[in-house]
C-alpha cells in the first residue's frame, strides 16, 4: 500500500492540535501505518511500535514529521506493555489473534479512559494462510460491542492489493 492511500484510509480528527499523545502500534510490520498514523498526530506525539520481526522494524524511522517512534521488537500477542496510551492501531495484525474477546480484554488495560482502537483489517471471514482468523467490519462491529465498547465506526476502505478482499479501517471507543 501506498503512503497516501494508508494516510487516507485511518483519517479522523485524532486531538485537538495541542493535544500530543502516545499510541501503541501492534504488529506494525515495516511501518506503513506507523506513519500514516504519525501523519495525523499533534507534533511532540510518541507512538511505540512492536513487532516479532527485527529487519522489519530497522526500516521504521525514529523520528517523522516530529513525532517519536519509539521502537520495541517483540510479539505483540505476549509483550506487556508499562503505558497508558491514548490509542491503540493494529493494522493487519488482529487477524493473527485467535482469541479476539480475551486479547481485547488484555489490552484495554493499556488505554486510558478515552483511549480508543484504530484497526485495519481485511473485511472478509474466511482465512487463508497469510489471515488466519480473518476478522470482517460487521464481525469487529459484533466483537467489540460484545467486549463493551459502544463506537465502531468505519473510517474508510480500499481494495486490497491481492484483491482478496477489500481492506477497511475502524475507530472504536467506549462512550464516556
Amino acid at each position: 500500500m501506498k503512503p497516501e492511500d494508508a494516510i487516507s484510509l485511518i483519517r479522523y480528527e485524532y486531538s485537538q492540535p495541542a493535544k500530543k499523545q502516545v499510541w501503541a502500534d501492534l504488529g506494525c510490520g515495516s511501518g506503513t501505518f506507523t506513519l500514516a498514523l504519525a501523519y495525523h498526530l499533534p507534533e511532540g506525539s510518541v507512538i511505540h511500535a512492536i513487532d516479532k520481526n527485527k529487519s522489519s522494524l530497522d526500516r521504521i524511522p525514529s523520528q517523522y514529521r516530529n513525532i517519536t517512534i519509539r521502537k520495541k521488537h517483540g510479539d505483540f500477542l505476549e509483550e506487556k506493555l508499562s503505558e497508558n496510551f491514548d490509542g491503540i492501531l493494529m493494522a493487519n495484525s488482529l487477524h493473527y489473534v485467535r482469541n479476539k474477546i480475551s486479547f481485547i480484554g488484555k489490552i484495554e488495560g493499556y488505554l486510558k479512559n478515552d483511549g480508543n482502537f484504530l484497526i485495519v483489517e481485511y473485511d472478509t471471514n474466511i482465512p487463508n494462510p497469510w489471515v488466519p482468523f480473518p476478522v470482517s467490519y460487521n464481525s469487529l462491529k459484533k466483537l467489540f460491542e460484545k467486549a463493551g465498547y459502544s463506537l465502531v465506526q468505519k473510517l474508510g476502505e480500499t481494495h486490497s492489493l491481492y484483491r482478496r478482499a477489500k481492506i477497511y479501517s475502524a475507530l472504536i471507543k467506549k462512550s464516556k
